[in-house]
């Protein structure tokens, strides 16, 4: 018996974050961020997309409202990863953090990717990232992949907006 496979389009649709201050996680998602708000639950939970998707992002207070953030050694959520469509819109995100003296935790070239790291304000992992095309993929003299990570020049990726 051939073992499943999930189909190849299969995608992760979305991400439900509990948030301890939903209008605080709006500045960094939505203001920052630049997602749109699709639909509003009071003050407790929000719907977020890039596109007019019903959401990309759920964001709720439920269990969570004014609570801390969770423990950095703990089993959960690493992060949360937003892919860009394109290197050059991956840089815009970059200078919006730039220019809003946003911290990265990190700045990494895969391979496969370049991906930018922080944190939301509730501590949890936030990826930026965008997808070099498939061709140009690093492989081993084997086929496989060989995916590694090295450091992201931001200065090369902020001269995509020149």
């Amino acid at each position: 018996m051939t073992p499943y496979t999930i189909p190849a389009q299969t995608r992760i649709g979305h991400v439900h974050l509990k948030v301890a201050d939903l209008e605080r996680s709006l500045a960094f998602y939505r203001d920052l961020l630049g997602f749109s708000v699709t639909l509003l639950y009071g003050d407790q939970a929000a719907f977020i997309s890039a596109g007019g998707y019903h959401h990309h992002i759920g964001l709720n207070t439920w269990y969570s409202k004014d609570a801390p953030p969770a423990p950095t050694r703990s089993a959960g959520l690493f992060h949360t990863a937003i892919l860009y469509p394109t290197r050059r819109d991956l840089a815009v995100a970059l200078k919006r953090l730039v220019d809003a003296r946003y911290p990265l935790t990190g700045a990494s070239d895969h391979g496969v990717s370049e991906a930018l790291y922080l944190n939301d304000p509730d501590q949890n992992g936030v990826e930026l990232y965008w997808d070099r095309p498939m061709e140009q993929w690093p492989q081993r003299p084997d086929g496989s992949l060989d995916m590694y990570t090295r450091s992201l020049d931001l200065n090369n990726l902020l001269a995509e907006l020149r």
